[in-house]
């Protein structure tokens, strides 16, 4: 479908991405091809639609590359865990040997395992599953290092300004990028922070005057923007600056993130949007926010 909307729109054709029905809509209405269609057109005459997704092969490949290596982040973890588990479980010779190491020096002492002709049933059990698993953590770091090592140069080909970001690294730059996409699709940088969650939303009561983030939104983006966020506050010196005034002022901890997170929003979505060669605008060298 995307590639179709891509040839229509090469084409001088209109082409919208609509929004998917909201569950109501699944739910009290029937459901059918022909009724789909109708719905959409509908949809993109009341203009509740936005530009089609522009083909990028760098936007592909950045998608393929990132949920390959959450795919192997994920199984590597799964596996660790594994390996902790089997060596709880171990004999008692083999559990003094593995306990109380870290991750990366527990592999490298259970792949020096070895079995013997005149081991036990268990033993020879529990070491061929502790060999094989600790295996398997390596070969899903060497994956994950590969990916990352392709990530980190399609990011540097893409937007290296990103890179130039304190707290920003290939990993949360690529997820940035996925989400964004391509220059023109996210009309102004208020959508971009509600498209990551971190738009403030009234949660006002009495004589209590504050704000929330959005509970929406794409939350792959609105994690990597609180993981660049805890990154700043730990070695950004202007962040942490900001911080400590915002706790003199009365703001927690959460309502602090929430506000750096929404600056963070917003200067990024300026600075994917600029366009070498013209000037920059530097309003958000302040940190003046709702």
């Amino acid at each position: 479908m995307r590639r179709g909307g891509d040839g229509l729109a090469a084409r001088g054709e209109r082409v919208l991405e609509i929004d998917r029905p909201t569950r109501a809509d699944q739910h009290t209405h029937a459901k059918s091809d022909e009724l789909d269609a109708a719905r959409a057109a509908r949809t993109a005459l009341g203009r509740n639609a936005h530009p089609a997704p522009r083909i990028d092969p760098a936007h592909d490949a950045l998608r393929a590359l990132h949920s390959t290596r959450d795919g192997a982040v994920t199984a590597r973890t799964a596996a660790i865990n594994q390996l902790r588990a089997l060596v709880v479980t171990a004999p008692e010779t083999i559990r003094e040997r593995l306990r109380d190491h870290t991750a990366t020096t527990l592999v490298a002492h259970a792949r020096a395992l070895r079995t013997r002709p005149a081991d036990r049933a268990d033993r020879r059990a529990a070491i061929i599953a502790i060999r094989l698993v600790s295996g398997r953590v390596e070969h899903l770091t060497r994956e994950t290092r590969t990916l990352e090592r392709e990530l980190a140069h399609l990011v540097q080909r893409t937007a290296p300004q990103l890179l130039d970001e304190p707290g920003i690294g290939p990993i949360t730059a690529a997820q940035i990028l996925i989400s964004w996409s391509h220059p023109g699709r996210i009309h102004s940088e208020a959508a971009f922070a509600r498209l990551a969650g971190a738009a403030p939303i009234p949660a006002s009561s009495g004589q209590t005057h504050r704000h929330r983030l959005d509970r929406g939104g794409d939350r792959q983006l609105n994690r990597t923007l609180h993981t660049i966020i805890l990154s700043r506050l730990r070695h950004d010196q202007r962040t942490a600056s900001y911080a400590a005034k915002a706790r003199l002022r009365g703001k927690t901890r959460r309502d602090t993130i929430r506000i750096l997170k929404r600056y963070l929003a917003r200067h990024l979505y300026r600075t994917l949007e600029h366009t070498p060669g013209q000037p920059h605008t530097h309003h958000d060298q302040t940190l003046l926010m709702t």
